[in-house]
């Protein structure tokens, strides 16, 4: 059976309670009881900050974190496809979904990703890396809201920062009733939804505002905006300090590298 996809409108690894909640949720997918969770920044550019960010935020739960590099190939020996079959967690940030993707192909990760789906790995991700799961998002990557095609392991499209974002909401919109791209999922900020076998097992949101919405066209050149019903979630009560020693204990024991892992890539 095929992994589980969590989408995310949109969140950060700043330590807010709407932050904690959904990493939370994440990592309680994974089956092991200490996951080893992989960030894949590349959407961003790899940002030094947004990776010591992420360390940061899983150095707070159970779990063994590293994060994989695209633009810093030359400063580790790392098996990327390896590394990527041992972990349990795979996270993508945000960023521009047009060059995530590019790059994605040109090393080989499209196919990479899809081996980790089909074998049961957890994939996640906010904003480029909510919508890169689905056959088609709206990505500003290139200056505008525009339809950027993704890998595809989700049927339909997605929009991410539905309700922040006017421009974007309004391109989505568009796209969907002119039939450019077919109806999806529109995500706020801290709200998520569930994938099991493809199909959307629940919504959940850390922020009470927070709205998951399919949106369909109406054949008419204009859409139907159905809200989700969605579960609200908070962060999990933090262990004890002893606990946490343990599990950092661990961590350095198992961990692959220094804590961040820069893989190199296959060129195809």
């Amino acid at each position: 059976m095929s992994g589980p996809i969590v989408a995310m409108g949109g969140t950060e690894f700043v330590m807010r309670p709407e932050n904690e909640a959904l990493h939370d949720y994440v990592l309680a997918l994974a089956p092991a009881a200490m996951p080893r969770i992989c960030l894949l920044p590349t959407a961003s550019g790899d940002p030094q900050h947004q990776i010591s960010s992420f360390h940061a935020a899983m150095d707070r739960r159970v779990c063994v974190a590293s994060s994989v590099s695209l633009f810093r190939l030359a400063e580790s020996d790392l098996e990327l496809e390896e590394h990527l079959e041992a972990v349990d967690v795979i996270y993508v940030t945000g960023g521009n979904m047009v060059n995530l993707m590019a790059l994605w192909r040109e090393h080989g990760l499209d196919r990479t990703l899809r081996q980790a789906h089909e074998r049961g790995a957890v994939l996640c991700g906010y904003s480029a890396g909510s919508m890169c799961w689905f056959e088609a998002g709206v990505s500003t990557g290139v200056g505008r809201p525009v339809c950027a095609e993704g890998l595809g392991l989700l049927e339909g499209s997605h929009c991410v920062h539905y309700s922040q974002d006017p421009a974007r909401r309004g391109a989505y919109r568009k796209l969907v009733a002119s039939g450019e791209i077919s109806a999806g999922l529109a995500l706020d900020d801290h709200a998520a939804a569930l994938f099991k076998d493809g199909k959307l097992v629940e919504a959940v949101s850390s922020r009470e505002s927070s709205q998951a919405f399919r949106i369909e066209s109406d054949g008419q050149g204009g859409v139907i905006e159905r809200k989700l019903p969605s579960r609200p979630i908070s962060a999990a009560q933090a262990p004890p300090e002893a606990a946490v020693e343990e599990m950092r204990a661990v961590r350095r024991i198992r961990s692959p590298g220094p804590g961040i892992a820069r893989a190199p890539g296959r060129r195809r």
